[in-house]
């Protein structure tokens, strides 16, 4: 299997406090990564260095096999890998259609005015329609993204990475500020927007253990800035003493396993059916 992601034996300090020490872990073609930790763990120091935002002190980040520490999200996303917030980073007057535009628009390297290229650049344009198809934003086009429910909102965050045509994406909890009823449609329809999209793997930093356990390959866990576990739902949710340590809580009750990026193709209103 295509090794997409590998950090490899990753330190990161800040004078003398080590955020990360010997952090190794790796993505394959198809795969759905979930990171957890306490508050604390080292989650966003690992986030910010496998998405080129730092440099390791030391250590080594490859996508694809290319060294990309520290060189920064808007070359990475170049080279096919994107990322979402956990805070949603929309202009709230900007419409979605412009939002996704900015983000069309730097992948297809027009410079200048990115809006002016909206208007005036069929290519741009049909970028613009067919993410917003994929996360069921067609009509909410021409709407103000401040009008949009918080909801809409984190899925136009994401679809912004998406208007990037990523290979890999990465995802700072999607469903946050989402109502507990409406967060397993969002996952199913991430989901489906990767696979439709092209995209073939996801990492996802995430703290609500349901999602974490419905929809993980595998599961990163840091303590302190070092790898505890990196095992597959059926043996982490086996381990009380390991959830206690990352999470505190008690395991959630593991569903069977969400259709992944591999799975044949099925709307994401059938497989929530199913849920």
């Amino acid at each position: 299997m295509t090794t997409l992601l590998e950090a490899r034996t990753v330190c990161k300090s800040y004078g003398d406090f080590h955020a990360l020490t010997d952090v190794s872990l790796s993505v394959a073609d198809g795969e759905f990564i979930s990171i957890v930790g306490p508050n604390g763990a080292g989650k966003s120091t690992l986030v910010n260095v496998l998405t080129g935002l730092l440099r390791p002190t030391s250590g080594r980040v490859a996508f694809r096999g290319t060294d990309i520490g520290g060189i920064g999200p808007v070359e990475l996303a170049r080279r096919g890998m994107a990322r979402g917030f956990q805070l949603v980073n929309v202009f709230p007057e900007l419409t979605v259609r412009e939002t996704l535009g900015v983000a069309a628009s730097s992948r297809l390297k027009r410079t200048g005015n990115p809006l002016r290229s909206l208007a005036r650049d069929r290519e741009v344009a049909d970028a613009v329609e067919e993410v917003a198809e994929i996360f069921n934003l067609r009509h909410r086009l021409d709407q103000p993204a401040r009008a949009l429910s918080q909801g809409e909102k984190k899925l136009l965050d994401v679809a912004s990475a998406f208007a990037l045509k990523p290979e890999l994406i990465l995802i700072d909890e999607p469903t946050s500020g989402v109502s507990t009823g409406d967060k397993h449609s969002i996952m199913e329809l991430l989901i489906d927007a990767c696979r439709k999209a092209g995209v073939r793997g996801i990492i996802q930093v995430e703290h609500d253990m349901d999602l974490v356990a419905r929809y993980s390959d595998r599961i990163v866990a840091l303590q302190a800035g070092r790898v505890l576990a990196d095992e597959k739902p059926e043996v982490f949710f086996k381990d009380p003493a390991l959830i206690a340590a990352v999470v505190g809580t008690r395991p959630p009750q593991l569903r069977p396993k969400a259709a992944n990026l591999n799975t044949s193709s099925e709307t994401a209103s059938q497989r929530s059916a199913a849920c």
